[in-house]
């Protein structure tokens, strides 16, 4: 490595070497307890560790340049999860119910943030994490916003705190409303925000629960790709009122590779090595960076931002759920 590089890197190194002992711990409690997801646990010791102890300020361009680089690349390899021919065969009927959660979701949480008069960019992140795939969602969607670290780092936290609640609650209700174990965990899928926390439901449910709960979720995620396409868009005509504002590309790179990704999967015979290799980096990247993001979350902060957040975090999960809940009964 020459000098020049070695330069360049060694501003991160403390906070990523920091961010990579927070991944062996949260991949280790996984691999102990594999219904705790890695992505949560890491996200609660960024959040423990930035309120209990003072970061040292070397570590902040590492930390930083996990929550959002490495959590792009994350995004990349989550596209290694999905194969087109699984999202095709919940049919035509439930892949349009999947367009009017995300959707009807997106809208309902924009119109409602504006009536309750709270700042566009932080209502848009909520909106995009709660009704596509959260924490990915609101970093993929941050990256053609003006949001700021505050909405991002709020966000994220209401994704965890509501979608860990829907754990329990999605199967109970199901079980109250008479679901079968397949439409219970297709429920979970189409409403719960995470999908290591869809994974967890899924489980608690049992059955075929689990499988149509991943499947159902993987849809969802597919419509990261186009709405960030339109966000981007949308930000780049804005963009042209202030010739200074720096134009997003109209599809972000890492939504190129998310696609790619997804392609590569969908359509070349690749080895069980490669695809499992392919989640491990997966996880590893988004947990080293949801670490970051915990390490913004400051509790302090968090209460100063008032109850209107959480009121409308909480609206929204209700709104994507009973749409999730209604479409599935219409259409099975």
């Amino acid at each position: 490595m020459t000098h020049k590089a070695t330069g360049i890197i060694r501003p991160y190194l403390p906070g990523l070497l920091l961010c990579a002992v927070a991944v062996v711990i949260s991949m280790g409690i996984n691999k102990l307890l594999p219904g705790v997801s890695a992505l949560i646990v890491a996200i609660v010791l960024g959040i423990t560790l930035t309120n209990v102890v003072r970061l040292r300020e070397s570590t902040m361009p590492g930390i930083t340049f996990a929550s959002k680089k490495l959590l792009r690349l994350g995004i990349v390899f989550l596209g290694l999860q999905l194969v087109l021919s699984d999202i095709i065969s919940l049919g035509a009927p439930m892949l349009l119910v999947i367009v009017c959660i995300v959707g009807g979701g997106i809208f309902s949480t924009l119109l409602i943030g504006r009536l309750m008069k709270m700042r566009a960019a932080q209502v848009l992140l909520i909106a995009c994490g709660f009704s596509i795939c959260g924490a990915a969602a609101v970093a993929g969607v941050e990256g053609v916003t003006d949001s700021d670290e505050e909405d991002v780092v709020t966000a994220v936290a209401l994704v965890v705190i509501f979608g860990t609640l829907m754990i329990p609650a999605v199967p109970f209700l199901g079980q109250l409303l008479g679901m079968s174990p397949e439409l219970n965990g297709m429920w979970a899928g189409a409403s719960i925000h995470e999908i290591a926390q869809v994974v967890a439901a899924g489980g608690i449910i049992g059955g075929g629960a689990l499988a149509a709960a991943v499947i159902a979720k993987l849809a969802r995620i597919l419509m990261l790709a186009p709405v960030v396409a339109v966000l981007s868009v949308r930000q780049r005509r804005r963009g042209n009122l202030n010739p200074e504002a720096k134009r997003p590309p109209i599809v972000p790179l890492f939504i190129i590779g998310f696609l790619a990704m997804i392609l590569i999967r969908s359509f070349c015979n690749l080895p069980q090595g490669v695809i499992d290799a392919g989640s491990m980096i997966q996880t590893a990247l988004l947990s080293a960076a949801m670490f970051g993001l915990g390490c913004g979350v400051k509790i302090r902060n968090l209460m100063n931002v008032g109850v209107r957040p959480f009121i409308l975090a909480a609206i929204s999960t209700l709104i994507v759920a009973g749409i999730a809940y209604a479409g599935i009964i219409l259409v099975h």
